[in-house]
């Protein structure tokens, strides 16, 4: 699979993290910056509309019992079947995954095609864990300690302290996602404090696009 860099002088930014440490408030303060967004939830969302591959793929493997009334994926449903089942899980992300990736190319070489020197960021909530940072120029990672993770988790979604340990279980401890990262932002502070650190993140981005290469 080709990769999403390019040959031309975009720079690609993974922009990711662990659940509840904000990485969408983060990409929305890159974007007001000049950074384009790819968000690969929104991807995730549109190749699995009535009709097209992904979406028949699905509802071939899972049956027709994991679609609401409208004839859309039941993402809620679909989540709880593979959340207890890694096979099941592994052949949803072998229906999507590529798909998602592909689209993500496309719009990534359209929005090049426009500006060849665009820092376009990419939302890749889990970058790491299925392991293609490879296909980014940097990586900048949302961070926030774990139990800031449990109390907005609760508070956000209304769940108890064991249902919030539990979603964080079954993902990378963001601790282990460090070590990915070429920027780090904290973002257990402030929305002020969380924006400076952008702000300079973003002139180091600005820096990288005057090398030759990007690294």
């Amino acid at each position: 699979m080709k990769t999403m860099r390019g040959e031309d002088n975009r720079l690609l930014v993974a922009v990711t993290g662990g659940i509840a440490s904000g990485k969408s408030a983060v990409s929305k303060m890159l974007e007001k910056l000049g950074a384009p967004v790819i968000d690969y939830d929104v991807v995730a969302r549109d190749i699995v509309e009535p009709g097209k591959p992904a979406w028949k793929d699905i509802v071939a493997w899972f049956g027709e019992d994991v679609l609401e009334e409208d004839r859309r994926i039941d993402r809620k449903k679909l989540s709880d079947i593979v959340f207890r089942d890694t096979e099941k899980r592994k052949k949803l992300e072998g229906f999507t995954h590529p798909r998602i990736i592909e689209e993500a190319e496309r719009q990534a070489d359209e929005i090049a095609r426009k500006n060849p020197k665009a820092i376009i960021q990419v939302a890749v909530p889990l970058l790491i864990e299925i392991n293609i940072q490879h296909k980014f120029h940097k990586v900048l990672l949302v961070y926030v300690p774990r139990e800031t993770q449990i109390e907005r988790l609760m508070k956000r979604d209304a769940i108890t302290r064991a249902a919030a340990e539990s979603i964080l279980r079954a993902q990378m401890p963001i601790e282990e996602k460090l070590k990915y990262a070429d920027f780090v932002i904290h973002n257990e502070g402030t929305l002020d404090e969380t924006a400076r650190q952008v702000e300079q993140v973003w002139e180091e981005l600005k820096k990288c696009l005057k090398c030759t290469k990007v690294s």
